[in-house]
């Protein structure tokens, strides 16, 4: 939720501007089919930059991106059909690709997976995700992808408009809460400040800083949340929610979010969600396993407790995942 070291996020910034220029020139996938898409700036809005990921009937070749090795078929025509639209937003210093194994799966499972850069709260721009707006502006980067993919995507006709979910991670998770109908209580929420003097710190305890008319969309049918940022102190605070959500906890927690937390949220949503705490995990047990490479390069991320084996775990992940998009959005 708030910076990790400073050293940390410096590298992160490092690492994917590297990642995105390889991405920018071999337009490679991680799934059968990948677009990079960008959303035209709009009322002083900054560009968003996302991943499509689509079904694609064309067998897959290996390609290097970065540190990665991947199946790979850059604008791969998507079939005549109707498809259920995913979207994905991330968690702190987090970027498109953070989630790649889970928008594969679900691209194979028959979805189109859009998965986006917050604008100014990814690991390749910085600069406002030590602010409060990082964090009340996000919802409304959602909306703004969503009127693209309907409307202005050249190839919007392949989507169901009426089977469209969310996946959020952390700060993400919060944002997918938000979209459902959850109105965030920053400044009675409890939310841990390790640097008092920061200024997300402040913001919070500011009632002037927050946004009075929060976003929401109704075209949400089902989210799946995983260790989210839990900025809602009471089952008030989440009444509104009233489509199906699949809620994750790690059994470890970290980055700001324990799984107290997770528990409460739980016990305070409306409906009954379908919860899964995840026994040995940590926070970042949720993002895609990485490549030796980063691992080596990025052990806070990359690393789990001994004997919690990402890889096998995110096989199971994705598969309950796609199943409960299934089933939620018929």
């Amino acid at each position: 939720m708030f910076p990790i070291r400073e050293f940390l996020m410096r590298f992160l910034v490092v690492f994917w501007l590297i990642l995105l220029s390889v991405l920018s020139g071999t337009g490679a996938a991680t799934a059968a089919g990948l677009r990079l898409i960008e959303v035209p700036s709009a009322d002083g809005k900054a560009p968003i930059r996302a991943a499509v990921w689509s079904p694609c009937a064309a067998a897959p070749v290996e390609t290097r991106i970065g540190p990665f090795v991947l199946p790979a078929v850059h604008d791969c025509p998507i079939v005549d059909g109707k498809y259920p639209l995913i979207v994905i937003s991330h968690g702190f210093a987090g970027t498109y690709f953070s989630h790649r194994d889970t928008a594969a799966a679900l691209a194979d499972a028959g979805f189109i997976v859009a998965a986006l850069n917050h604008p100014g709260d990814n690991a390749i721009d910085m600069k406002r995700a030590g602010e409060l707006s990082a964090l009340t502006d996000r919802p409304a980067d959602i909306v703004r992808l969503l009127d693209h993919m309907l409307t202005d995507w050249k190839e919007a006709d392949v989507i169901d408009a009426g089977r469209i979910g969310v996946f959020g991670f952390s700060r993400g998770g919060y944002t997918a809460l938000v979209l459902a109908g959850g109105v965030p209580d920053f400044l009675n929420s409890g939310l841990p400040c390790p640097d008092e003097q920061a200024a997300i710190c402040a913001q919070m305890r500011d009632k002037s800083a927050v946004a009075k008319d929060w976003v929401h969309d109704k075209r949400i049918r089902a989210a799946v949340v995983a260790d989210p940022l839990n900025a809602f102190p009471g089952a008030e605070d989440l009444k509104n929610i009233g489509i199906p959500v699949q809620l994750w906890s790690s059994e470890q927690g970290g980055d700001g979010v324990v799984p107290q937390d997770i528990a409460r949220l739980r016990d305070e949503l409306p409906g009954k969600p379908d919860y899964r705490m995840v026994k040995g995990a940590g926070h970042f047990s949720f993002i895609a396993p990485c490549p030796a490479d980063m691992a080596n390069a990025l052990p806070q991320i990359c690393s789990d407790a001994p004997g919690f084996d990402r890889a096998e775990f995110h096989r199971s992940f994705n598969t309950d995942v796609v199943s409960f998009f299934r089933a939620s959005l018929r």
